[in-house]
C-alpha cells in the first residue's frame, strides 16, 4: 500500500540549541492527520550530482491528540540535504512528505514500568510517546543523553510533566560537561545500569545512536527477557556527510 502524501504549512520554526530546531507544520492536505507515537514521515530531497531524489525521514516530535498539526525535531548538518533543506524553510512555506510511516510505535502494555533512553535528538519519538502515555497506570522513566549545557533543551518541558505526573520522572546526563554542571555526568547507558535491576515487568524503548543501542540492549537482556523497541539514528558516511535519519526495528525482542 502506497504511504500517504501529506501537504503542510510551516507555522513556527525554532532554534532550541545552536543546532537543533524545531518545526511546527499546520496539516492542509488532508487537514487532520492520525498516527501512532513513534511514527515518521519522510521528505524527498534533492542533492547536487544525484539523478535521483534522497528520501528523509523524521519522527513525529507532537503527540497523536494534535490531529491537525505536527511538530519535527532535527540537527543541522553541514552538507545534510534533509537538514538543509528543512533548516531554510520559513513560516508560510509549503512542503510535501509522505507518510506517516514507521514501525517504531508505542505499544499497549498497562500492566509494565516504562523505560524510554535517548541520544541526541532521538529524543524527538520519545516526546510523542511519553506524552501520549501519560498518565500512566505505571511508573514512566526517561534517560537522555546529550554532550554539553549548549546542548540542553525540553528541560522545562519535561520537568512541567514530572510535576503533573508523578508516575514519570526523567534525568539528563552530559557526557562533556563543563566544571560548572551540578547533573548527572557520563554516557546515558551509565543510567540505565543503575537505575534498572529487575526487567520482568518492564518494557524498553531505545532511539539513539548504535552504540548505545548495543550496550543497553546487551545490559537489559543480562537481567532477563522484556520487551525491547528500538530506532537508530545515524548520520550518513562521508563524504556526503550529512543528515540524522534513521532506521527502525520495531519488533520487541
Amino acid at each position: 500500500m502506497a504511504t500517504p502524501r501529506i501537504t503542510a504549512r510551516v507555522v513556527r520554526a525554532v532554534d532550541l540549541t545552536h543546532d537543533v530546531r524545531q518545526i511546527d507544520l499546520q496539516l492542509v492536505d488532508p487537514p487532520t492527520m492520525h498516527f501512532t507515537a513513534g511514527q515518521f514521515v519522510s521528505f524527498s530531497v534533492h542533492k547536487e550530482g544525484l539523478p535521483f531524489p534522497l528520501t528523509r525521514p523524521y519522527s513525529i516530535a507532537s503527540p497523536p491528540t494534535d490531529a491537525r498539526t505536527m511538530q519535527l525535531l532535527l540537527n543541522l548538518v553541514p552538507g545534510g540535504p534533509g537538514s538543509t533543506y528543512l533548516f531554510s524553510l520559513k513560516p508560510g512555506d509549503e512542503v510535501r512528505c509522505d507518510g506517516p510511516a514507521g514501525t517504531f510505535l508505542l505499544r499497549d502494555y498497562p500492566d509494565r514500568r516504562m523505560l524510554f533512553v535517548a541520544t541526541g535528538t532521538g529524543i524527538a519519538p520519545m516526546r510523542s510517546m511519553i506524552r501520549a502515555r501519560l498518565p500512566s497506570p505505571t511508573p514512566v522513566v526517561l534517560l537522555w543523553g546529550l554532550r554539553s549545557e549548549r546542548d540542553l533543551y525540553y528541560q522545562d518541558e519535561f520537568g512541567e510533566l514530572a510535576t503533573q505526573y508523578p508516575e514519570f520522572t526523567f534525568t539528563t546526563t552530559l557526557s562533556r560537561p563543563s566544571r560548572q554542571w551540578t547533573g548527572e555526568v557520563g554516557r546515558v547507558q551509565h543510567l540505565v545500569e543503575r537505575h534498572v535491576t529487575a526487567v520482568d515487568d518492564l518494557a524498553v524503548y531505545l532511539c539513539g545512536n548504535s552504540g548505545m543501542i548495543a550496550s543497553v540492549v546487551s545490559l537489559i537482556k543480562a537481567r532477563g527477557v522484556c520487551p525491547i523497541h528500538r530506532e537508530q539514528y545515524y548520520r550518513d558516511a562521508p563524504p556526503a556527510s550529512t543528515d540524522s535519519a534513521h532506521k527502525s526495528s520495531g519488533a520487541p525482542e
